[in-house]
This record gives C-alpha cells, structure tokens and sequence, in this order.
C-alpha cells in the first residue's frame, strides 16, 4: 500500500531550472517539410489501427442506410401530403 504524508516537498533551484528547458523529442523544431513529413507518418500510423469492414459487412451496412433513406423518404412524402390536404382544405 501507498502512505500518504504531509509533507511538502520543494524542488532545489537546479530542479527548476531543468523543468523549464524545452524538451525536444518527435515534436521539436522542424521546419515545414520536417513538421509535414511527421504528420503523415502520424496519418499512416493512425491508418494502420483501423478495422476496416469486410465486404460482406460493407454491403449489409449500405443496404441497411438505403432501406433507411427510403423509409424517411415515404415518411416525410406522407406527411407532406397531408399538411397540403390540411392547408388547401382551411385556405381553399
């Protein structure tokens, strides 16, 4: 288990002094073409983490969007033909 203390304790003057220089790792100063190289390192990287769907799931989830799409579609025309009744019926 961890004690937990009271104390207090201050960094030396060294201490400080070493916490405010820059460090300089991956991200330090590059120019524009170091700075752009890294970003699409950090692209392709990200890239690589991604579980892209097999075929089969591609072709379910694009079934799926378009009997959605159709289905607000239908939705929506109804619900637009009856505000039109409704409107012509009231102002004639």
């Amino acid at each position: 288990m961890t004690e937990i203390t009271d104390s207090v304790e201050v960094p030396a003057e060294d201490d400080k002094e070493t916490a405010k220089k820059p460090r300089r790792g991956k991200r330090g100063k590059k120019g524009p073409l170091g700075r752009l190289a890294l970003f699409y390192r950090q692209i392709v990287a990200e890239l690589r983490k991604v579980v892209w769907p097999s075929r089969n799931d591609l072709s379910t989830y694009t079934t799926v969007v378009i009997v959605f799409v159709v289905v607000v579609i239908a939705f929506v025309s109804v619900v637009d033909y009856g505000f039109e009744k409704l409107v012509s019926s009231v102002f004639g």
